[in-house]
């Protein structure tokens, strides 16, 4: 554990409160996307009473948002009228390719991690329905948000783990299929089943479609907690799935994994790796407080708890493999026959 010497950051009253009051910009952001503010502006500019009826807000309360937007430097102002700024013309318009999708699972997230106080407390997040029956308005941005991060991931990833032998490939809990999509377009001969939950499959199908990828990656509905997963593959791929899971969760999972694969095959598991003491990296330990407050027992979990959910399944160790974007890649082998 890092002594206190060792601190990256010299504490002062000023930057306590610069951390404190950080959600200030966070919440004015977080507001102007669920209102399509960047996306509504017009490169000649709008005045506030104009954003207003846009968007269906009220004009005074409009404006001072946009004036909060300005201050933040992602909106120009000038003679009374609001315009994007080049970045957030870049990266915060819908119309734009460039797009940073998935702002809109941020903001339901800031809901969440407003109960932290009691979340702690009590050691239990806010009550709220299981993932597939939360509805559009919740799984929608979710998948956005996920995409998004995969498409960015998932040909780094895809590159990091050897093929060879492999012909088919399931990813459990797939979500919008960019990994599996990945895979596929590595290799020629390689097929892919995503797994997922009947709210998602249909958002797995459109991106997949999108992607000309249908006569080579299918879908199939399923609870990885509850469904036996399908059996016959060579590799079974689990990215940012096991921190929604509790222990006995997780090695249960591993153990229908391991049942899924060919004699020979692998599991990869792609998460954030802890220390032993938990603290680092930095980022995972965020993302436990993150599990915290959204799942019943989602964690970060360390290198020897998920190798032993692995080796309970009777898979062998594999390599550790760092990815450079912070979660790591796990591999655990299945023995072959004879």
């Amino acid at each position: 554990m890092a002594k206190e010497a060792d601190q990256p950051r010299e504490w002062t009253p000023a930057s306590i409160r610069e951390v404190a009051t950080g959600f200030q910009a966070s919440r004015v952001l977080l507001t102007a996307i669920e209102l399509r503010i960047f996306s509504v502006m017009t490169s000649e500019g709008l005045t506030s009473a104009e954003v207003a009826s846009r968007i269906g807000s009220e004009a005074r309360a409009t404006d001072r948002l946009l004036n909060a937007l300005c201050a933040i430097g992602l909106l120009w102002k000038r003679q009374g009228r609001f315009r994007n700024t080049s970045a957030s013309a870049r990266f915060l318009d819908e119309s734009s390719p460039e797009f940073v999708a998935g702002l809109g699972h941020t903001a339901g997230l800031w809901r969440t991690w407003s109960g932290l106080t009691e979340s702690v407390r009590q050691g239990t997040p806010a009550p709220r329905p299981a993932i597939n029956d939360r509805g559009d308005s919740w799984v929608k941005p979710f998948i956005a948000a996920m995409h998004y991060r995969a498409q960015q991931q998932a040909p780094v990833v895809a590159g990091l783990i050897s093929l060879d032998g492999v012909a088919r490939v399931l990813d459990v809990g797939g979500g919008s299929g960019a990994f599996a999509m990945a895979f596929v377009k590595r290799q020629p001969h390689v097929t892919a089943v995503v797994f997922d939950l009947p709210a998602v499959a249909p958002l797995a199908q459109r991106h997949i479609n999108e992607a000309g990828l249908s006569d080579r990656i299918t879908v199939q509905v399923g609870d990885y907690l509850q469904d036996p997963l399908p059996g016959g593959f060579d590799l079974v791929f689990l990215s940012a799935v096991v921190h929604s899971n509790g222990l006995a969760e997780n090695e249960a999972l591993l153990r229908s994994c391991a049942g899924a694969l060919n004699p020979g095959g692998r599991a990869a598991v792609v998460d954030w790796v802890m220390d032993d003491d938990r603290v680092n990296p930095a980022q995972g330990a965020f993302f436990a407080i993150n599990m915290l407050v959204g799942t019943e027992r989602g964690d970060t979990f360390t290198e020897p708890e998920i190798r032993g959910w692995m080796t309970a399944a009777g898979l062998a160790p594999g390599p550790r493999i760092a990815t450079g974007f912070g979660p790591e890649i796990l591999i655990g082998i299945k023995p072959p026959t004879g």
